[in-house]
């Protein structure tokens, strides 16, 4: 079936709980005086729970209400990814906006489905004068793999808010 892409808006909310985020966690990573180290792991993350499901919701149109933007993928009229940048500035120079939430179903990942909707927020950000994404990324192989993949690098400049928020992130940056 073919994939589309279109804009979210905060009414698309609900949407976000059509999203299987499970996977198998192979390896996990750490930053350490600036240095990507990974670790053995064998967890298995599942899907979101109803209470999780919940709290993404929220969260996607709380972004989206404060001026993000949101950008999603539909196989026939299900949500199969998803990627939500913030719209508040960031950093010393307030040149970075940041990926809020980015994920795609278990079922439809490594088809460029993450990588389409990347571009698509990193448009959003040039359009709005950001000079770099900032992610913060959970650790897992996957999803550092993806994000280095797609041109980001480890940042020397850590948003405190960010790190406080999720200290195990791997927090990086990717010029615009």
């Amino acid at each position: 079936m073919k994939l589309r892409y279109k804009e979210l808006k905060p009414e698309d909310a609900f949407r976000v709980a059509e999203i299987d985020r499970s996977e198998t966690i192979e390896r996990t990573y750490a930053l350490t005086d600036g240095a990507l180290t990974s670790t053995p792991a064998r967890i298995e993350s599942p899907s979101w729970d109803e209470k999780a499901a919940q709290e993404m919701i929220e969260r996607f149109a709380r972004e989206l209400l404060a001026g993000g933007t949101a950008v999603g993928c539909f196989e026939g009229e299900r949500l199969v990814g998803f990627g939500v940048l913030s719209g508040a500035f960031r950093g010393d120079r307030r040149d970075r906006l940041a990926v809020d939430l980015m994920y795609v179903s278990r079922s439809h990942r490594r088809r460029g489905i993450g990588t389409r909707i990347l571009r698509e927020l990193s448009a959003v950000a040039a359009d709005r004068g950001a000079k770099q994404l900032y992610i913060s990324s959970t650790e897992t192989e996957s999803a550092v793999c993806f994000y280095r993949k797609n041109g980001s690098v480890p940042t020397p400049e850590v948003d405190p808010e960010l790190f406080e928020k999720e200290p195990y992130d791997i927090h990086m940056v990717i010029k615009l």
